[in-house]
């Protein structure tokens, strides 16, 4: 059996038609949907971009692994995905970055390893790394007679040539390379010719596609695929201070997120933005969406034609969702259901033809993703794991005491500049938050600010915090009750289910 795992960045689960959005074209994802099992409430359990990764590839809670931030280093004594793979005889080849940041225990503090983020999670075979220097990209730009500005994401400002039309906003631009040659194709590219050249030897291969992460600019091709006019208008809209006022964080976070962290050029906060051009910025986030669906289309298309289709497991995930102006937010943070509901679409080999095109609408988190591959790959799940394997869904059954709620940390802190922490008069370590979510409600714990209540049925927006209200304090106290016992019956269980006795080791794990 082939394994194919592919994470799109910063993708929303309703910007996907399958999960109920006809207003995006994504046929590719579709179909494969409907060839496998698509999970309806899957969700993330930490943001940006390190803690979630290593949430996936650790199989474990953020509370756990610890690698809270990008740059926070994750554990060298974790084992993930990649080595348990490796003792299954798979060697995982690497296509993108996984964002993991070395353990200084284990690594010389002047190794080049050490200053950057974007480090490769261990047991991964880096065939093609793209970091934000986009340099093996942009060599291949130079190669193709492009006039390439520098390195990183200077790539991304739209042609000098290029006039505006009146009335557009500046997302509208298209890029100055072509569809055919975007950091998209270019890395399919690079996988599709990997699994080609396999010659019919099982391979794990991790694509991970940079797109629809910003800078937000589409290739010609895709740059007016949508018309703003018919985009969803942002929730929580209107009246930038409601949001402000809901919470300490929300203010903050409104005061401080720059729009230059979206788009090329962009000047001024994120909060300015109008509705017209949010509903650009979400046109041109759709023209990436589709752009991705496109060549993950040309993946599967590749894999038929090679015979290796029926027999490979893909999964294809997010790492973490994107505001896209709801609540007047950009980016992934804090406790909105848009940074944090991802899609997670399933496809397992032609023997589990029984579900096919089946609808999971129980909750499902990112630590399922590795306890479900290793599931399938008939491999033994680490003690660390606190995800549960989905592979019952899988082969047409309902597993049996599922979760009914979900649950991620945010974490805030800033160790370098130390922003939220003096404008809270806060510690590092009191600068993060919990989320307890079901159906019903949704809890939010700060460790030194005032929680949140909100009433999912009555108010889907979250325009409500609650838990001030004199009526809702008993349901604040049963929700901070779960998420305590949540938090204590998933502690680290590396070795708590081990006992030594006078016969040997005993294990309580099954």
């Amino acid at each position: 059996m082939n394994v194919l795992f592919i994470t799109i960045d910063q993708w929303r689960a309703d910007f996907l038609a399958a999960n109920g959005n006809d207003g995006i074209k994504t046929p590719n994802l579709d179909q494969l949907a409907a060839d496998g099992v698509l999970f309806q409430n899957h969700f993330s359990c930490s943001a940006p971009c390190g803690p979630s990764r290593a949430t996936l590839h650790t199989g474990m809670y953020p509370s756990n692994h610890r690698a809270i931030s990008n740059g926070t280093p994750l554990d060298g004594n974790l084992t993930n995905l990649a080595l348990e793979a490796r003792k299954a005889g798979y060697e995982p080849a690497l296509f993108g970055y996984t964002d993991v940041t070395a353990d200084p225990r284990e690594t010389d503090l002047n190794d080049p390893v050490m200053f950057t983020y974007e480090g490769i999670l261990k047991g991964y075979k880096p065939e093609v790394i793209l970091g934000e220097n986009s340099r093996p990209w942009l060599s291949y730009l130079k190669n193709k007679g492009y006039d390439v500005p520098g390195e990183g994401y200077a790539i991304y400002y739209p042609s000098e040539d290029y006039d505006l039309p009146d009335g557009k906003f500046r997302t509208f631009a298209p890029s100055r390379f072509k569809a055919e040659d975007s950091e998209t194709a270019w890395l399919a590219d690079q996988a599709i010719d990997y699994m080609a050249n396999r010659y019919g030897h099982p391979f794990f291969c991790h694509l991970s596609f940079l797109r629809p992460h910003p800078p937000f600019i589409a290739p010609p091709e895709y740059h007016d695929m949508y018309d703003p006019a018919d985009m969803k208008a942002p929730k929580h809209f209107g009246d930038v201070e409601a949001v402000s006022d809901t919470h300490p964080m929300l203010e903050f976070s409104l005061d401080n997120i720059q729009q230059s962290t979206f788009y090329m050029g962009g000047e001024g906060l994120v909060r300015d933005l109008t509705e017209d051009q949010v509903r650009q910025i979400r046109a041109t986030y759709s023209a990436l969406v589709s752009e991705v669906d496109a060549n993950v289309g040309r993946i599967v298309n590749a894999l038929k034609e090679a015979g290796e289709y029926e027999n490979t497991l893909i999964i294809v995930t997010a790492d973490h969702g994107e505001q896209l102006g709801d609540h007047h937010l950009m980016g992934k943070l804090g406790f909105y259901d848009q940074s944090f509901h991802i899609p997670l679409i399933i496809k397992a080999p032609e023997e589990f033809t029984g579900a096919r095109g089946r609808k999971v609408t129980a909750f499902t988190e990112s630590i399922d993703v590795m306890p479900t591959i290793l599931e399938m790959l008939n491999a033994p799940i680490p003690n660390q794991c606190n995800g549960l394997s989905v592979k019952p869904w899988l082969e047409g059954k309902d597993p049996e005491n599922w979760r009914d709620a979900v649950h991620w940390l945010f974490d805030y802190r800033d160790i370098k500049n130390e922003l939220p922490e003096q404008a809270f008069g806060l510690n590092h370590n009191q600068c993060n938050m919990m989320v307890y979510r079901d159906a019903q409600f949704k809890y939010v714990h700060f460790v030194a600010q005032p929680p949140l209540l909100f009433d999912l049925v009555n108010d889907p927006e979250e325009t409500r915090n609650l838990a001030e209200e004199p009526d809702y304090q008993a349901v604040v106290l049963d929700y901070a009750q779960k998420m305590l016992s949540w938090r204590m019956e998933n502690e680290n269980h590396t070795l708590d289910g081990y006992l030594v006795t006078a016969q040997g080791m005993l294990s309580g794990y099954k």
